[in-house]
């Protein structure tokens, strides 16, 4: 279970206190397996969200328990063991390290983290996903639609009971978000987890449990 408790951030109180929103101020749940659509226009708290449900930022009213557990009171080694086990990200600016390879990116993951899938099956992903050619390259040459698909892949390597993505598909062209969408999918069904996803525009590209708006 997860439960955003009156989530109101500090910085942004004054621009979002007043506005229609399905998420600040609001006490919500969400149970393990469930896929959550959040949509928002720029400049709305997207990412800050993003930011607040993976511990990044604690500058905010409210609560955010995982299993009944604030996670903004987890000490240091809780909170790595729950973002090796129990939540995964994609970050909207990717954050990969640019002198690495997209295969170093991905395996630094699995290295520093218990893998949930193997080196096999990375390549695997990495063929559907249409980038097994430049797995070896530089992730600074790579396109930003190329890093947005190695980031997917690291994301999925772990195991997670909750995946949260801030516009992952961004930089995709239809046919590609669509494909990402199917590995994620099936990914998420593997571990019976459930996800976050923000974007700007509604979509049909999951079926989702719930679409909120931010």
């Amino acid at each position: 279970m997860l439960i955003l408790n009156n989530l109101m951030p500090e910085p942004l109180r004054e621009r979002l206190s007043g506005k229609e929103s399905s998420i600040w101020n609001r006490s919500l749940q969400f149970a393990t397996g469930e896929w959550i659509k959040i949509t928002a226009p720029s400049g709305t708290g997207k990412t800050t969200l993003v930011h607040m449900m993976y511990a990044l930022r604690k500058d905010y009213a409210g609560s955010i328990l995982l299993h009944q557990t604030n996670i903004r009171s987890l000490d240091p080694d809780s909170l790595a063991c729950v973002r090796q086990q129990q939540i995964s990200i994609i970050f909207q600016d990717l954050k990969l390290f640019p002198h690495l390879t997209a295969r170093e990116n991905i395996e630094l993951k699995r290295i520093l983290q218990e893998p949930f899938c193997d080196a096999a099956q990375v390549t695997k992903m990495a063929e559907q996903l249409g980038i097994a050619g430049i797995l070896d390259q530089p992730a600074r040459i790579c396109s930003y639609g190329e890093q947005q698909r190695i980031c997917i892949i690291r994301a999925l390597v772990q195991p997670f009971e909750w995946l949260i993505m801030d516009e992952p598909f961004s930089h995709l062209d239809i046919v590609n978000t669509k494909i990402a969408a199917a590995l994620i999918a099936e990914e998420c069904r593997k571990r019976k987890a459930g996800f976050v996803i923000t974007d700007l525009d509604d979509d049909e590209l999951f079926p989702y449990t719930q679409k909120l708006h931010l």
